[in-house]
């Protein structure tokens, strides 16, 4: 794969003062594209499922499916974008080990992704995105990382979210950290409004065994909330071991997501949420869940 830019397509860094600006999103809405996960009662995929197959509801009403694409056709998938976060704050300093060998570990299995944007924080948040033919570059950026400053972990997703509004594909995020923010400009609520508002799916790996019993609470709730939001998972693993298990879970979830698309029959430019409900329509996916975004915020024009 061709180099992107010579090796980034953008680089960026953003210190205390700068990060109060809260990233905005483009408003305009033509297709809307949701990532879509089938499983059955025993957390199996269900693949195979074609357009045909699904329901989609916006508010209520009927939609017309206008794109639909099954991660394990044979045809080519949209391209995937990957995002990986990492926490580098000081209190990830028992953990850095851990997260550095789990991210790249990760990134060895998903050598398909068009590209990978790599968003490191602590006091600060810095992101860079390359071409998979860097992937020596990625290693060493992540190997370099030092544990130090305190925790931007709204900011660097919420620039993170920023940088993936304009890329067109599947996008999935990765994100390592103990799950405390001490230093974000963004508040919980901004930042779940706009995972909302993104098309990202978020998959969260928690570093928790070196905290309290009541901080590993909060921390759990608030990655799984993440993740959920998005229509992703949430993960706690307690040894390098265990990675495996998780890899395995979340790249099979990649391999079968779908991806459906449409265009909403609401008119309205009111920049309001719209619940979005998706549904298989099979007589025989009685036994079916589909987990997905829950809805989205309309264009809005003043």
């Amino acid at each position: 794969m061709r180099a992107i830019a010579g090796s980034a397509l953008f680089v960026a860094c953003v210190s205390l003062a700068a990060a109060q600006q809260v990233p905005v999103f483009r408003s305009g809405v033509d297709l809307v594209h949701f990532g879509v996960t089938v499983v059955d009662r025993k957390g199996t995929f269900a693949t195979g499922l074609a357009g045909d197959d699904f329901e989609i509801y916006e508010d209520g009403k009927k939609q017309t499916i206008a794109y639909f694409s099954a991660g394990d056709a044979a045809a080519a998938p949209p391209p995937l974008h990957l995002g990986v976060l990492l926490d580098v704050s000081e209190s990830m300093g028992e953990d850095m080990a851990f997260t550095k060998t789990a991210s790249i570990k990760f990134l060895n299995m998903l050598t398909d992704a068009a590209d990978i944007t790599v968003v490191d924080f602590d006091t600060e948040v810095r992101a860079a995105r390359y071409g998979q033919n860097d992937f020596a570059r990625v290693v060493e950026r992540i190997r370099q990382k030092k544990a130090t400053g305190f925790t931007a972990l709204y900011d660097a997703v919420g620039m993170y979210l920023d940088g993936a509004d304009g890329q067109d594909g599947r996008k999935v995020m990765l994100l390592y950290t103990d799950g405390g923010d001490t230093r974000s400009s963004l508040s919980k609520s901004e930042l779940l409004d706009l995972l909302k508002a993104s098309d990202v799916t978020v998959y969260a790996i928690g570093a928790l065994e070196h905290q309290s019993a009541s901080f590993r609470n909060e921390a759990r709730m608030l990655l799984t909330q993440v993740a959920e939001t998005t229509g992703g998972r949430a993960f706690f693993p307690t040894a390098l071991k265990e990675l495996d298990s998780v890899y395995e879970k979340v790249v099979a979830e990649v391999r079968a997501q779908y991806t459906i698309g449409y265009t909403s029959t609401n008119p309205k430019t009111d920049g309001a949420w719209r619940k979005v409900d998706i549904r298989v329509a099979r007589r025989d996916a009685r036994d079916l869940r589909v987990r997905a975004r829950r809805g989205y915020f309309g264009p809005y024009k003043p």
